[in-house]
């Protein structure tokens, strides 16, 4: 028979059988779909000059220009909130409380690098980061006061409640202090300060009071039933002028001034007057109108144990702390009535859509007396985590609360989905949702391919280790497993700007080190390290582990000859790619039933390359399907059509 092409609809379609996609794309990889066709995605690189790597897993990243052009990305983490900037990170997280005085060290030769801090009931955990100030050393000891002044410090034992122990060395500092001498033994003088604490890696189930660590500042009490889920670490980041405000989930808001010095801590915003400090789910910050909006916020600015996940309050315009609404100033407040708690708010082109678990509100901006108009537009529609929701060439996108896809233009509507039941259940060997870790969901826009994607954990994941894709200019779905725990998207920065969680104990040998590279002494893996990566450049992984081949693939459904009334017999087939870099592999799958296990054809995997006319082979059944993939390091790809050499060859 003469040759004939195989034509194939743009997007993956997991809700058909393979045998009923003919003419679809049934799974793919790190494939995006443009003009119709896939192709492999666009590589990602490691940023920072010295490869830095940061504490804990990120969950929320924003970037954004400061007044004087300077480009800033602020990456808040379950251990601390940074800064990246000029190639480089900054540590700028808060501190807690008030500065503690009266302790003292004990140190000595044979304890090396290993000092005691004595500090009669103190409340550190380990795993806490510390800093010290207004040190004084005494005895016989070889260390100074800058040997603690210099570096945070990782608490790496708690003996008792009136001690626990740090660590001087700081590899990626260089540093290899340890005591030469005798040492002290309870003296010296100093003032300790520990690390604000975002929360958890992982967001579980509680099992009691000792579950995790019982009273941190963003997540609070752990309950004696199972039945409670511990949130983890999460924040909102957003800025005015100058200003990253930067809110942890159920905790405080904090500022800090991008014009001062980089390496300057952020500090909460207090409350003015009688009020308290704020404590809120998460903020956002108005742009059109400037005020900043609190969600999950308190009732009652004077005390601090009224939060109502339902209770929205807004600042007074230009000011980022005045709360209480009085006859002069355009500070309010409204509590939505359709939902148990509000779980997510972003800014739309006019507007801010907010979502609880059940319901879409609008908030616009009206003026004076009564200065937003809050409406609800949407029901049966609830977002499924905080940052499952992003803003996207005019339309908002979110991930529903039971399952599906949603998108505010004016209107709320479902999204038509063809990989839906892949993504949302478990059966048919779908690897489905994990919705007990539905807060660590990351939605980002990929503008540069008009791509929003939603980064989830899988059923049996605590950690995000799927991506789903909607192409909205394509109005195409595909899926792959692209980890990412936050992604923003090209506007401050050339590219897309995303993060990459490497969980203690990984044994990923094309990923940096667990152990987080970053200058506090005595850091371990307790809670993983995190990587900057800068995507959409050149085709492969780069990291400080090397160069490591992205393995993109996609494959089709079955095709047949008149329904599979006959076998069909594929003599050669003619393979055309836009574009090919490297070799590219291509596999016929065959099987005489739908039910039986595909095969490869007998001569295949064929090898492909960008002088390859023709292939040819022997492959012969019932149903026929193709499948593209690349392996190798600097491969690439982007596929064209397919012709196939096919006749019938009987009935059996």
């Amino acid at each position: 028979m003469a040759l004939k092409e195989v034509k194939f609809q743009a997007g993956i379609d997991k809700q058909s059988t393979p045998s009923a996609a003919a003419g679809k794309w049934v799974d793919s990889d790190f494939v995006r779909f443009r003009y119709g066709v896939p192709e492999k995605i666009g590589g990602w690189d490691q940023l920072t000059t010295a490869n830095n790597t940061l504490p804990g897993v990120a969950r929320a990243q924003h970037t954004f220009t400061s007044l004087n052009g300077t480009k800033f990305s602020a990456i808040g983490t379950s251990s601390g909130l940074f800064i990246f900037s000029g190639e480089r990170f900054y540590d700028i997280t808060p501190l807690a409380g008030s500065p503690v005085s009266g302790g003292t060290f004990t140190t000595s030769a044979a304890a090396g690098s290993t000092v005691t801090i004595n500090s009669t009931g103190h409340s550190i955990l380990v795993g806490d980061y510390v800093v010290f100030t207004s040190v004084s050393v005494a005895g016989s000891t070889t260390l100074t006061a800058p040997d603690f002044q210099t570096y945070a410090f990782e608490v790496l034992t708690v003996p008792n409640a009136n001690s626990f122990t740090i660590s001087l060395l700081n590899p990626a500092a260089g540093v290899t202090t340890a005591e030469g001498n005798s040492g002290m033994t309870a003296q010296g003088s100093f003032n300790y300060q520990r690390y604000i604490r975002p929360g958890p890696t992982f967001q579980t189930l509680g099992f009691g009071w000792s579950t995790y660590q019982w009273g941190k500042e963003a997540w609070g009490t752990a309950r004696s039933t199972s039945n409670v889920t511990l949130d983890p670490a999460n924040w909102s980041l957003d800025h005015a002028g100058n200003t990253l405000i930067a809110t942890l989930r159920n905790g405080n808001t904090f500022q800090w001034d991008s014009s001062g010095a980089l390496a300057t801590r952020a500090t909460v915003i207090a409350g003015v007057g009688s009020e308290v400090n704020m404590v809120s789910t998460l903020s956002l910050f108005s742009d059109r109108d400037r005020h900043l909006f609190q969600f999950g916020a308190l009732t009652d600015m004077t005390d601090a144990t009224t939060q109502d996940p339902m209770f929205i309050r807004f600042t007074n315009q230009e000011t980022l702390n005045v709360y209480t609404p009085t006859a002069t100033n355009t500070a309010g407040t409204f509590r939505l009535d359709t939902g148990n708690r509000i779980t997510a708010a972003v800014q739309g082109k006019d507007y801010v859509l907010i979502l609880t678990d059940q319901a879409a509100y609008v908030a616009q901006f009206v003026g004076p007396p009564f200065t937003f108009s809050i409406r609800q537009v949407g029901t049966n529609c609830g977002c499924l985590g905080q940052h499952a929701v992003v803003f996207a060439q005019g339309a908002v996108y979110w991930m529903g609360q039971a399952g599906g896809f949603f998108a505010f233009d004016g209107t709320v509507k479902q999204i038509p989905c063809l990989v839906e039941d892949f993504v949302f259940t478990t059966g048919d060997g779908n690897p489905g949702l994990n919705f007990d870790a539905n807060e660590i969901i990351y939605a980002g826009h990929n503008s540069l391919y008009t791509e929003v994607n939603w980064f989830y954990p899988s059923k049996n994941s605590l950690q995000v280790d799927r991506c789903v894709t909607y192409n909205y200019a394509e109005n195409s779905w595909n899926t792959s497993t692209l980890d990412r725990t936050t992604y923003v998207d090209a506007a401050v920065f050339e590219r897309p700007y995303a993060t990459d969680y490497i969980p203690n104990g990984s044994t990923d040998s094309n990923s940096p080190s667990d152990t987080p590279f970053f200058p506090i002494s005595g850091i371990t893996n307790r809670d993983g390290a995190t990587v900057l990566y800068e995507h959409e450049k050149g085709v492969d992984q780069v990291n400080s582990t090397g160069t490591s081949a992205i393995q993109g693939f996609i494959r089709s459904g079955d095709f047949d000859i008149a329904d599979g009334e006959f076998f069909a017999s594929v003599s050669r087939f003619i393979p055309d790619y836009k574009e090919i870099v490297g070799n590219n592999q291509v596999t016929l799958f065959i099987s005489d039933y739908p039910s039986d296990t595909q095969t490869s054809s007998p001569l295949g995997p064929f090898t492909v390359t960008s002088t390859t006319d023709k292939i040819d082979t022997r492959a012969r059944g019932r149903l026929v399907s193709v499948k593209f993939e690349n392996t190798a390091v600097g491969e690439s790809w982007r596929y064209g059509s397919l012709r196939l050499d096919t006749r019938p060859d009987g009935r059996r």
